[in-house]
């Protein structure tokens, strides 16, 4: 029986690196904390001097919990090969008494930290896209409208900007006082609202107002373009508000592109090949 041969691979080409376990700030005693998928020549930097490429820093839907940060990895690994580095990070819990705008200023943290850390993660500080799917696609809209806004700064990396060059919102909650009406009956809906907006009610709306992309959307402001998708069956978020959010981008100028997923849930029967290609062709097409 003979010995058969194939050819090493010296440019390490299809090889990806998971990168876990990540502490980009503490709060409170409590690490924050992400994940990041890298080329493998990304371990021998020195050997192959690698080139910075464009950032996606993902964010997973939790209803403002702690998301997982594995929860999309498998899938994100693509985005590795077709030239990019992908950052995916957690935020504050919301039932740990962590009310809006805590996730937000985390996320904004995240992204200064990799900013900051650009070189040694061979990230191009200058092409980065931020995507979230339900909750976390909340905070990337929020990303995308309030770059660099000093309410949400908070305390660390402040050298460095928040901005983001491209949005891809997935099934977000652009509309949060609707969103909680249509869930009123799912339990635990009311408890999470006081653990999200605090245990004044008379503060509700204004509150529900910051945290709602709808609302936050202003006329001659410099906004990253958007891809919105979302399953016109989604039990959770209700499938009008992307088409609610696309109508006030168009109307004002802004950038969008807007996908409708026929009969698809929340999360769930969403996620296909062809929406992980919609939004590579986005994403190629603005920060590649």
């Amino acid at each position: 029986m003979s010995i058969h041969e194939i050819a090493n691979n010296p440019e390490l080409k299809g090889q990806v690196r998971l990168i876990d376990n990540v502490t980009y700030a503490a709060i409170d005693g409590r690490p924050l904390k992400m994940a990041l998928l890298e080329p493998w020549t990304q371990r021998y930097p020195l050997e192959y001097q690698p080139k910075p490429r464009p950032l996606i820093v993902f964010v997973q839907g939790s209803s403002w919990r702690v998301g997982k940060l594995g929860e999309e990895i498998p899938q994100l690994v693509q985005f590795v090969k077709a030239g990019y580095v992908v950052a995916t990070v957690q935020h504050r819990n919301t039932l740990d008494g962590y009310q809006f705008p805590a996730f937000l200023e985390d996320v904004k943290t995240a992204i200064r930290y990799l900013r900051h850390r650009a070189l040694k993660f061979a990230i191009d500080p200058d092409r980065v896209a931020i995507w979230g799917t339900s909750s976390g696609a909340n905070a990337a809209m929020l990303v995308g409208l309030t770059g660099d806004d000093p309410r949400y700064t908070g305390h660390f990396y402040q050298t460095e900007s928040d901005r983001v060059n491209a949005v891809v919102s997935c099934f977000a909650p652009m509309d949060v006082k609707d969103t909680f009406e249509y869930t009123a009956a799912i339990p635990g809906s009311e408890l999470l609202k006081f653990c999200l907006l605090g245990m004044d009610k008379q503060k509700w709306p204004a509150i529900e107002a910051a945290m709602s992309p709808l609302d936050q959307v202003k006329p001659g402001q410099d906004y990253p373009p958007f891809l919105l998708m979302h399953g016109d069956g989604d039990k959770i978020v209700p499938y009008h508000q992307m088409e609610d959010m696309y109508d006030k981008l168009t109307a004002q100028g802004y950038e969008v592109e807007a996908y409708r997923v026929k009969g698809a849930n929340h999360e769930r029967d969403f996620w296909s090949p062809q929406v992980y290609q919609i939004v590579q062709n986005f994403l190629d097409q603005k920060i590649k």
